[in-house]
């Protein structure tokens, strides 16, 4: 009987892909950093200032927050396997790792506002994925100007939420807050290690890709 071979698959990689996948879609993350709501949330109840109407606001806007977090894992993670040297393997890894709190914040206020997460999350997650592997194998400067758009387009998308988010939800506008200057930190990051600027075309693109995406998980 012939054995199937796969020389060049690297097994312990993909197990290893598939299990953070798996934790990142279906298990409850534990977060690195002070929940920016706990001060709200744990003097008065979450929710005893917001009207139904608000929370019909809230929960859907928190809900996309957190689809977002779930492609900032997939894409950092893809990145890091593509990275050509360590160093930058090392930034994605800890970009990865700094995102998981606000994948873990925005997952306790959709709790807290009695909503869910996106039913698309493994969707989400696997094209994120297969962009980041693209966005990898661009060569280290892309690869970081990459994540510069990214995180500037994020940041942009959460300052607007501000906006959108009830007055009175002040345990969402917190978290909100609290994300946007860290996308803005990771942004700089790869500038200052040496990311070029994209072609206007990719970053409409890009744009064009987000707005699809946060369209569908404010509703599903």
């Amino acid at each position: 009987m012939i054995k199937p071979s796969f020389p060049n698959v690297q097994w312990d990689t993909l197990l290893s892909g598939l299990d953070q996948a798996l934790h990142i879609l279906f298990a409850t993350q534990v977060a690195s950093q002070a929940y920016p709501a706990a001060h709200l949330t744990q003097t008065t109840a979450a929710n005893e200032l917001l009207s139904p109407e608000d929370m019909s606001v809230s929960g859907p806007l928190m809900r996309v927050n957190h689809v977002g977090e779930v492609c900032a894992q997939a894409l950092y993670t893809a990145q890091a396997l593509t990275s050509p040297t360590p160093e930058l393997k090392a930034f994605f890894e800890r970009a990865r790792v700094e995102e998981t709190d606000h994948l873990a914040w925005t997952r306790q206020r959709l709790t807290e506002l009695g909503d869910r997460p996106s039913l698309l999350n493994p969707l989400w997650y696997a094209g994120a994925i297969a962009l980041g592997l693209v966005a990898g194998r661009m060569g280290e400067k892309i690869s970081l100007g990459f994540v510069m758009e990214t995180e500037r387009q994020v940041e942009a998308h959460l300052y607007s939420h501000l906006d959108l988010l009830p007055p009175a939800d002040l345990a969402s506008r917190a978290i909100v807050a609290q994300m946007a200057q860290d996308e803005a930190a990771h942004g700089a990051k790869a500038a200052q290690l040496g990311g070029r600027e994209l072609p206007q075309p990719v970053k409409l693109l890009m744009k064009a890709a987000a707005k699809v995406m946060t369209t569908v998980a404010y509703r599903i």
